[in-house]
């Protein structure tokens, strides 16, 4: 059974293409075989700045051949038809088979399908997986049709037995597959030829290319890691950066630099950022000081100089980069310093448009600021605090440095907030009120920011509720999702209790844009946007979402952090014996209830009486019901939902006796009327903690 070998070498890919690429090359051509019937044991992809490469071992030398059974007309069809049917089938008619059927005599055709030699397949596949492959973007060069990522210079495709190699007969707009590649760029420069993919990696290693990206990754950290530990110092960890570094050399040379004294005293985020941005460097920290005082650079090559030439290169561009950033942090630090301090840039927002439909940057900071005084008192922040803090968490969006590094807004505003002479709650709100930005993300905990990161992410949804711009499908540009997921988090994580309802409906009063219905409707709409978003919050913590509708079906559903308590509390008594066999036993009651109430007319809600009842499952029940009564309604009081809970599950016992003992639907009219309004009690008594109609099973 003979190995696949195939390599597409090109001038340089991009290092975000090449994992995505590695993997299509895959699928396609192992897909590709599969359909045309050879099989294989394994595969695997690599991709290198200048190589997609594939292996597949243990393929198949030639595809099964086949017969495949057509079946045709009746036998006594017209002519026509028939001669239609041998056309398609490239048969004779006395190449048919007649056979019996429950319909008749049917004629079938048995047509052989020879198998095909692998090589043939493979030249098949591999081109079409060339003419089509999924770049994101992809050029043509020269005279040819061919469309690829960057110039396509050499195919390599041989099929490897244990009687030697083959090349597999392709040529692709003037491209003629072999078995030759090169190593290399500069270090090794020869032509290669491989014979299997053993020899072929053995060979790439030898000619200074590590085709295993994992490899280089592993490389390029260690090498760092131990140089920076060598120096007292530790690497900033950067998964991103170090998968793309990884993707920008065939053979990791790490070297570490020196930054410049006069940097020194950027904050280590600037510094951090700068080089990450600008030179793919990773920053070295001083693990005692906290500052970043050394970079990491990883060359593409090793030099006679032990790369000295290449590192004063690198560090004569990085004083350039930092000395920018070093006029844009002590420019920015002379505003925030001055008699009209961060306010400066809040006035600059008034020209910065938020939306064409809900104002300016500095409107949003306006309604913002009115907001984070109003959720103040709610969240246990000084309410004069909150709106400073909601005034100047955006200032920083007019500073040259988060003009320069967008990424860096909020952090900055944090340093210039300190700068400026505000508390240390306002410039933690700078910084924190874009918090929770992802799911695994800490959210806000001091209460200043709390209210600011609130205020918001509130005045984003309501704005775009009120303008009618929701998500829709997949598309969610102005991120309203992560908006009530942040809300959703801050809430419940911080355990606040807010009436949401209240607080849309305030705030939808004073949006810029009117509500495209009513202001009611409008919040009840982005209360039920909450409310799905609150489902997935819950069900990556266990939580049904059945559970949560019969919840949500409650009154007091607009307090998110409430409803959250009551469905763990209720999904939790689920998972017990006594509550999942007391929902069985809530529907049949609920069932046998609703039947009767439909049928008769009225409504079975009062007037249960124990001294109606005959038997002593029903004066069981009577007392359960009284007992579990009484507890359930001081907890809910409470919102101890545990409690409640509990209470709840423990009259499984008594109505499965009941239901085994007792006949509803007695002859005696008073007798069923009586057991139907204990049925009633059950129902009201059940659906005070949670509307059960909605769990499932």
């Amino acid at each position: 059974m003979p190995d696949l070998l195939i390599e597409l070498f090109s001038e340089e890919i991009p290092a975000r293409m090449q994992a995505r690429a590695a993997d299509d090359l895959k699928k396609l051509v192992t897909n590709g075989l599969v359909d045309a019937g050879l099989t294989y044991a394994s595969a695997a992809a690599f991709s290198t700045p200048r190589r997609l490469t594939l292996t597949v071992e243990g393929m198949l030398d030639a595809s099964p051949s086949l017969v495949e059974e057509r079946k045709g007309p009746k036998a006594d069809a017209p002519e026509k038809a028939i001669e239609g049917f041998l056309r398609g089938a490239g048969l004779t008619r006395d190449q048919l088979e007649e056979r019996d059927t429950p319909k008749g005599k049917i004629l079938f055709a048995m047509i052989n399908k020879p198998g095909r030699p692998a090589a043939e397949i493979v030249a098949e596949v591999l081109e079409t997986t060339i003419r089509n492959f999924p770049w994101p973007k992809s050029m043509r060069w020269g005279s040819g049709s061919l469309r690829w990522v960057r110039p396509l210079h050499s195919i390599l495709c041989i099929l490897s037995a244990e009687d030697g190699a083959q090349t597999v007969p392709l040529t692709i707009d003037g491209i003629t597959a072999g078995d030759t590649t090169r190593g290399h760029r500069f270090l090794a420069t020869d032509t290669i030829t491989v014979s299997s993919f053993d020899d072929y990696s053995a060979k790439l290693k030898r000619a200074f290319v590590v085709l295993d990206p994992a490899e280089r990754r592993d490389t390029i950290w260690n090498d760092a890691t131990n140089m920076a530990f060598a120096n007292g110092l530790e690497v900033v960890e950067d998964a991103g950066l170090l998968a793309e570094v990884a993707g920008l050399v065939e053979y990791p040379v790490v070297l570490m630099g020196q930054i410049g004294d006069d940097f020194l005293g950027l904050p280590p985020e600037v510094l951090q950022t700068s080089m990450k941005e600008h030179q793919k460097f990773f920053s070295v920290r001083n693990p005692k000081t906290g500052r970043i005082e050394r970079f990491v650079t990883v060359a593409n090559r090793t030099t006679a100089d032990d790369g000295a030439t290449i590192l004063a290169g690198n560090e004569k561009v990085l004083s350039a980069r930092l000395s920018d950033a070093k006029f844009f942090w002590e420019n920015d630090l002379r505003i925030a310093q001055s008699d009209a301090g961060m306010q400066t840039w809040v006035d600059r927002l008034s020209n910065v448009t938020f939306h064409n439909k809900l104002g300016t940057q500095a409107e949003l900071i306006s309604r913002m600021e009115a907001m984070a005084g109003e959720l103040a008192p709610m969240v246990g922040a000084d309410a004069d605090e909150a709106r400073a803090a909601a005034r100047f968490a955006k200032a920083d969006l007019s500073s040259e440095m988060v003009y320069e590094f967008p990424e860096l807004q909020g952090l900055m505003g944090s340093y210039y907030a300190k700068a400026a002479g505000k508390s240390e709650a306002i410039a933690a709100a700078a910084q924190d009120h874009y918090a929770p930005l992802g799911p695994s993300d800490d959210v806000p905990t001091a209460p200043v920011s709390i209210a600011v990161a609130l205020a918001e992410k509130i005045d984003k949804l309501t704005g775009f509720w009120a303008i009618d711009e929701k998500p829709t499908g997949s598309k969610d540009p102005f991120a309203l999702r992560r908006a009530a997921l942040g809300v959703i988090r801050i809430l419940v994580e911080n355990d606040l209790s807010m009436k949401l309802r209240d607080t849309i409906l305030e705030h939808l009063s004073q949006a810029p844009a009117p509500a495209a219905g009513s202001a009611e409707e409008t919040a009840e709409n982005l209360l039920s946007f909450l409310h799905d978003r609150l489902k997935v919050y819950l069900k990556d913590q266990g939580v049904r979402h059945d559970i949560i509708d019969a919840c949500i079906a409650m009154p007091q559903n607009d307090d998110l952090t409430l409803l959250v308590k009551r469905a763990k509390a209720l999904s939790e008594t689920l998972k017990t014996d006594d509550g999942e066999n007391l929902i069985q036993g809530f529907k049949r009651a609920n069932n046998i209830l609703s039947q009767a109430e439909d049928a008769d007319g009225v409504e079975y809600s009062f007037g249960a009486d124990i001294k109606f009842a005959e038997t002593d499952e029903e004066r069981a029940l009577f007392a359960a019901l009284d007992t579990a009564e009484a507890q359930i309604k001081p907890a809910m009081e409470a919102q101890d939902f545990g409690t409640a809970m509990s209470a709840m599950a423990s009259l499984r016992g008594p109505i499965d006796a009941f239901f085994d003992a007792v006949q509803v639907n007695s002859d005696n009219a008073t007798v069923r009327r009586n057991r139907l309004n204990l049925l009633s009690r059950i129902r009201t008594i059940c659906s005070s903690v949670a509307d059960l109609t909605k769990i499932d099973g």
